[in-house]
């Protein structure tokens, strides 16, 4: 089976390219080749895709029996797919997300018929108009589509929270080994999987070149669920601390934080619990096997075998504290207000 992945070396990609790899399909990666090196095994095709002429280009000739987008986000992306991969591929899979699933919910058991609407995230509402334009492509003209949406999922070189510096996301193990209060999304009860990379890879690898996968949407997670106190209790135990949480409402941090909104309020702020039967059926064996004890503990031995890795965001450790301060100001004034 020949397949190609656009993108292929990121978080989430890179898992599924070696995987892939492992199983003995021969994977095509198409990129800029300004991240990383293509993994051993892998082919290359250097070109951005957001040229469709120079992508065209680039491809032509070529037929692949799957191709994988990680990094189309926008309806546009899904036109200019569409119209690139038509008649060169048996199956195209465009990767969503879970956050495209109603907020607020009501039902806490997400499956993959649970209704489609993000008021808080424009993000979210751009997967879910992409994914409506690739059902459209898919009733109109049999563009051989499937969805997968993955929730939050993480790498080695990444440490997964609700409030953290994605680009430097050692920031919030540091303050816990120097003591600093983290802040933790509402009472901390609130219940989420965290599923790690190369245990998503399992369903996005079993689902290539599966053709009774064609017009259907998975979303691929974990089963295990843990509240946000846990999460974090999690990675203080990993780097052999007793984390100060300091929990804050969502509602308040969205009002002073507004870039916050959407992955809190449209995200993370509620329990969400996924039943994976889906996958399960078509990917028979399908297993998240990772959990985030042993997930987390393998990201922080990433972060210490490097200093250079442990870089630090000093903007958001600023913001956090005054958040913090201001909070508790706010504490102060009600409870002198309370005992008037």
């Amino acid at each position: 089976m020949r397949v190609l992945f656009i993108g292929g070396t990121g978080l989430i990609s890179t898992a599924c390219t070696e995987l892939a790899l492992q199983r003995g399909i021969d994977v095509v990666l198409l990129n800029r080749g300004q991240r990383k090196a293509t993994p051993a095994g892998a082919k290359s095709i250097v070109a951005d895709i957001h040229d469709p002429a120079a992508a065209a280009a680039a491809l032509a000739g070529q037929c692949f029996d799957a191709v994988a987008n990680f990094i189309a986000y926008t309806p546009q992306d899904i036109e200019r797919d569409v119209e690139l991969f038509r008649g060169r591929t048996k199956q195209y899979i465009f990767i969503s997300s879970c956050s495209v699933y109603q907020k607020p919910l009501t039902s806490y058991l997400i499956t993959e018929s649970t209704p489609l609407a993000n008021p808080c995230w424009d993000y979210s509402r751009n997967k879910i108009a992409s994914e409506d334009r690739l059902m459209q492509a898919y009733r109109q003209q049999l563009f051989p589509c499937t969805i997968v949406r993955p929730s939050l999922t993480y790498g080695d070189e990444l440490i997964p929270l609700a409030i953290n510096s994605w680009a430097k996301s050692y920031t919030v193990a540091d303050r816990m080994k120097r003591g600093q209060p983290v802040i933790v999304p509402g009472d901390g009860s609130s219940l989420w999987p965290i599923t790690h990379n190369t245990d998503f890879a399992k369903g996005l690898v079993g689902l290539l070149g599966h053709s009774q996968a064609i017009g259907h949407a998975f979303h691929i997670t974990t089963d295990e669920v843990l509240s946000w106190d846990q999460i974090y209790g999690a990675l203080g135990a990993a780097l052999g601390v007793e984390p100060k949480l300091y929990h804050i409402a969502s509602d308040f941090l969205a009002a002073v934080w507004p870039d916050l909104r959407g992955g809190l309020q449209g995200d993370k702020a509620v329990s969400v619990v996924f039943d994976n039967a889906k996958i399960k059926r078509f990917v028979p064996g399908f297993l998240a096997t990772t959990s985030f004890a042993q997930g987390i503990v393998r990201s922080v031995a990433w972060f210490h075998a490097d200093p250079k890795r442990m870089a630090i965001d000093e903007t958001a450790n600023r913001r956090w504290d005054a958040v913090i301060e201001a909070y508790e100001k706010g504490l102060t004034l009600a409870q002198a207000a309370v005992r008037l």
